[in-house]
């Protein structure tokens, strides 16, 4: 196995041969991810998946997939579904260990149980809004509930009548007994325990009270032997209330899991709150969540990005212990470069401007060798005919002074064809240019007596006849935002209405005729493209995947 050098070099890897030094974890390391399932993942979590098992697999260890499904309200089998499917084709594998926090729902009511019965738990009659007033401010400590020092006996029978149902949403709770003068504010009796009646997409109507998720998700590491618990940093101020209930239930200090936290991962131009994603899809701003305008693993490979590309990029970002905001342009590169590799040449007009070959015989077609990638190597047959689709933007009638390409009078060489020139501009009653009719050198392809004669210009084209008419889909960023690319407050009015730009007569060579959906391009001099899941046998239908410039990697070569 290649030596992964984001993982060999981050602090948190550093922790675990520390922990590993010290004697703890002799068993092996074993990390999860835990997403719940109430929307489809995102950028950020490409990147806590890529670190959750690349630790594992750093360290000849095991990564578990467990779902957090503790909030059935949200919760949906079709996330469960697209989850799995997104990890996959980043390419992981969590094997045989698929878990839900939901197969632990008996344990994590025992564990309560055992909580109420140490006097460490208690069931609270407050609402929502007297226990956010009772907690205090971050200068003012809380206050206690009246309910805090019922007998152990009173909090047992409550709680199991909350069990079965005796109480209606939101009239009680389990609290957990720990400090409400407590500095950190989670330690101030969070609630471990809400009464919800709901059908849980699993358990049915098992269940009508669910575990917190501060209070499932310590335990249900705890119960499949997590070592390394690998979370973002808003999680940072709820490590002493994972450590407290392990310690609380009785784990061992030796075995227990460790939580660990790291920098999220934020991008310029982009949103990553699922429930603003949540909003996008749901208010019909986009097209659904896998709308390539979407930061979403399925939106990001339905745009045409790849599962190397997203992995590149997540170990070129490192792992960081303060958050900061990463260039989208870095993202781009990544992609980029992976394409650059492995996408097959092919020739496409986006807006076609015809060229007639004066002096080309009417009946007469050819096929010109084209190299498919010069990286890889191969080639194809370009069919070459006497009428010809160029771009109308590759033709000025009055052009600057280095403007290199079609002119009146002037010259341009075809890709991997011939120099043709300019003679006569056909314009319709408007005044539009419609039509060229242009004259070429016809010794002028390979191997011909004038193929060496210089020319400033080379400009793509597509013969007329054989030419395959397409849909391409050019996207742009999703939301507009200040100079230091942050996203406002407003995300809505922060859209941009030109995210998205439809052209339906595009004019692209036959050789990408009954191309699987998902296949890259690049498009010469335009940038590189994917196939569609729209595309039919009737109907191509391109995504641009990225342009061809490359900010971001300047920028490197600058500093």
């Amino acid at each position: 196995m290649a030596e992964n050098k984001t993982i060999a070099a981050n602090f948190i890897q550093n922790a675990i041969e520390e922990d590993q030094k010290n004697g703890k974890y002799t068993e092996g390391i074993h990390t999860r991810f835990p997403p719940e399932p109430n929307g489809y993942l995102h950028i950020g979590h490409a990147k806590s998946i890529c670190l959750n098992f690349g630790l594992a697999e750093y360290n000849h260890g095991l990564c578990n997939l467990r779902f957090d499904d503790t909030n059935p309200t949200k919760e949906d089998t079709e996330y469960v579904d697209s989850i799995q499917e997104d990890i996959r084709w980043l390419g992981f594998s969590w094997g045989n260990r698929r878990f839900y926090a939901s197969d632990y729902f008996d344990q994590l009511y025992a564990y309560a149980v055992k909580l109420i019965r140490k006097g460490l738990a208690y069931v609270d009659d407050l609402t929502a809004d007297e226990i956010r007033a009772y907690r205090g401010t971050l200068t003012e400590p809380g206050k206690e509930s009246p309910c805090r020092n019922r007998s152990v006996e009173e909090n047992l029978d409550l709680f199991e009548r909350m069990k079965n149902g005796e109480f209606a949403d939101g009239e009680k709770v389990l609290r957990a007994k720990i400090d409400m003068a407590s500095p950190n504010m989670v330690m101030r009796d969070t609630v471990i325990y809400r009464i919800a009646h709901v059908k849980h997409h699993r358990t049915g109507d098992t269940w009508c009270i669910y575990p917190m998720y501060d209070f499932a998700h310590p335990l249900s590491d705890a119960i499949e032997g997590i070592t390394h618990s690998i979370c973002t940093l808003e999680f940072e101020e709820h490590r002493p209330f994972y450590d407290w209930l392990l310690d609380a239930l009785d784990f061992d200090p030796a075995t227990r899991p460790r939580q660990i936290e790291f920098a999220r991962l934020n991008l310029t131009n982009t949103v990553t709150s699922k429930r603003k994603l949540r909003q996008l899809v749901e208010e019909g701003y986009v097209r659904g969540w896998d709308d390539p305008r979407m930061p979403t693993i399925s939106g990001l490979r339905r745009r045409g990005y790849t599962p190397a590309s997203l992995r590149n990029f997540c170990e070129e970002i490192g792992v960081a212990k303060s958050n900061s905001l990463v260039d989208v342009s870095m993202l781009e590169h990544c992609v980029r470069d992976d394409l650059n590799e492995h996408a097959d040449r092919v020739m496409a007009v986006l807006h076609p401007l015809k060229v007639v070959i004066t002096n080309y015989p009417e009946d007469r077609e050819e096929y010109l060798l084209a190299d498919n990638n010069p990286m890889h190597g191969g080639r194809r047959f370009v069919p070459f005919s006497r009428e010809l689709w160029i771009e109308q933007e590759d033709f000025m009638e009055d052009p600057p002074k280095k403007f290199f390409r079609l002119k009146p009078g002037g010259e341009v060489r075809l890709k991997h064809a011939y120099i043709i020139k300019c003679d006569e501009v056909i314009k319709d009653a408007q005044g539009n240019v419609t039509e060229l009719h242009c004259t070429a050198d016809l010794d002028s392809k390979t191997g011909g007596a004038t193929a060496g004669r210089k020319i400033k210009g080379t400009i793509h084209w597509v013969a007329a006849r054989t030419a395959l008419q397409a849909e391409v889909r050019l996207y742009d960023y999703l939301l507009e935002t200040d100079e230091e690319g942050n996203v406002p407050a407003d995300f809505i009015g922060a859209l941009n209405k030109d995210s998205l730009t439809v052209i339906d007569d595009a004019r692209i060579e036959p050789s990408v005729r009954l191309t699987a959906a998902g296949t890259h391009y690049q498009f010469l001099r335009t940038g590189y493209f994917v196939v569609d899941p729209d595309t039919t046998p009737d109907r191509l239908v391109f995504n641009r995947v990225v342009g061809l410039r490359d900010s971001w990697a300047k920028e490197k070569k600058k500093g």
